[in-house]
């Protein structure tokens, strides 16, 4: 049995929270997220989250920094992945609720831990929703040969998916369906005619010394962390503990392949790519004719939009859950129609302000940093899992929190500065919303 909250009010290790504020937060949660997602559903909502700037983007970008390392790179990031995804399912499962590991981290550790990875998980995924919009500018720019300004085109772009998300779930869900498999028949389009290709150019030479293993690692561990898309949307699916673990895995195991095979052709076409911000358009234009570059800049294109409407989803249920409970101003705590609209408004701002890094290396390099403390979290909330709620066994956590630890530790400090005053503005504030409250 799952460990309830107490009387369905209060999370378990914050039992002093104040009348007032619990009375105000269960008016709110008599409007439930409605449970309409099955397991094809849970699948293509993690692809649609995992094949988007890990697959364009960030391949590129470790293949850039440790060359053909980039294949045992992609492995390893792979492992400590399904480590963190099967701490995530059997967490989810359990506590089938929206926000992560947010709630993870209250639930089963303490309020600090889990206002922590809320704060992470706000930060990680807003910095890889920038940078796919960011990359679907400059595929765009790619695709259509002129001189466009980055920026402007991502926040454009921000706006019309946000108001596709506002306009109902349903329709994002089908949405999202029709891009995953679009995107997947363009991947192995790619993938065959890269790997029989005749026209393969010498492997860049680059020396891949342990530290820039273990960083290359760490970017590309981002691009497996769209499986959480599954978690943070707990509340809304149907049966969680039997569609949420096999829905994750399956996610997994499918984006590995098309990962493994996408970074094979890239060694192969190093050569052209040297620091593209579109590495699989440039592989292309390398082996493939003009019709291909076409089907890969588009098929990134759609991939990019497939994120980012599963990102503000994903997104807007932490900030929503975080609103419950306190730890984000009461607005974004509430439902309107059945939507978190304001969470999904405030979230899609923050996105907005971080694609004015400009940056693709930086925003990506930053989403790593806070995501892998992320999901350090989550897999020290699944060490306190017990008895039926623990479905694997607990050195899978063990080997998810060594993980995560280790690869962060080999992101430049420079982020880690950043990612820490961010954290603690974000304590202040909770601070003050938490002195209104009781006065």
């Amino acid at each position: 049995m799952a460990k309830p909250y107490l009387g369905d009010i209060l999370p378990r290790s914050d039992a002093s929270w104040p009348l007032s504020a619990s009375c105000s937060w269960v008016a709110e949660m008599t409007t439930k997220l409605e449970r309409e997602i099955g397991l094809v559903g849970a699948v293509l909502l993690g692809l649609g989250s995992m094949l988007g700037s890990g697959v364009f983007v960030s391949i590129g970008l470790a293949e850039n920094m440790v060359g053909w390392w980039v294949l045992p790179a992609i492995l390893l990031a792979a492992l400590v992945a399904s480590c963190n995804a099967l701490s995530s399912a059997q967490l989810a499962a359990s506590h089938a609720r929206a926000g992560g590991t947010y709630e993870y981290g209250y639930v089963f550790l303490f309020p600090a831990a889990g206002f922590t990875a809320g704060t992470m998980f706000l930060l990680a995924k807003s910095a890889s929703a920038a940078t796919a919009a960011l990359a679907f500018a400059a595929y765009l720019d790619a695709l259509i040969g002129t001189d466009l300004t980055l920026v402007p085109v991502a926040l454009t772009l921000i706006v019309a998916l946000t108001a596709l998300v506002l306009a109902g779930l349903r329709r994002a869900n089908w949405l999202n369906a029709a891009i995953v498999l679009l995107v997947v028949a363009a991947l192995a389009v790619f993938v065959v005619l890269g790997g029989v290709s005749q026209d393969a150019e010498p492997l860049n030479s680059v020396q891949a010394s342990a530290p820039n293993f273990l960083h290359a690692c760490a970017l590309l561990f981002v691009a497996f962390t769209g499986y959480g898309r599954v978690a943070t949307m707990a509340e809304e699916v149907r049966d969680p503990k039997r569609t949420i673990p096999p829905a994750i895995l399956a996610t997994i195991a499918v984006t590995t392949i098309l990962y493994l095979g996408v970074g094979h052709v890239l060694t192969l076409h190093a050569g052209s790519l040297t620091d593209a911000a579109t590495p699989l358009e440039a592989a292309s234009r390398a082996f493939g004719p003009e019709w291909l570059v076409i089907v890969v800049a588009a098929a990134a294109m759609l991939a990019m939009i497939g994120v980012l409407l599963n990102l503000i989803l994903g997104l807007s249920r932490v900030l929503l859950a975080m609103g419950r409970r306190g730890d984000a101003p009461a607005l974004f705590g509430k439902l309107r129609g059945g939507e978190p609209v304001a969470a999904i408004v405030g979230m899609a701002v923050v996105v907005g302000g971080l694609c004015l890094l400009g940056d693709i290396r930086v925003a990506w390099t930053f989403s790593a940093m806070t995501v892998l403390v992320y999901y350090a979290i989550t897999n020290a909330a699944a060490l306190r899992l017990q008895g039926e709620e623990r479905l694997f066994p607990r050195w899978i956590a063990w080997v998810g929190l060594a993980g995560c630890l280790g690869l962060a530790a080999f992101v430049p400090p420079l982020y880690w500065l950043s990612a820490s005053l961010a954290l603690g503005a974000a304590f202040g504030l909770r601070t003050v919303i938490r002195l209104r409250l009781t006065s």
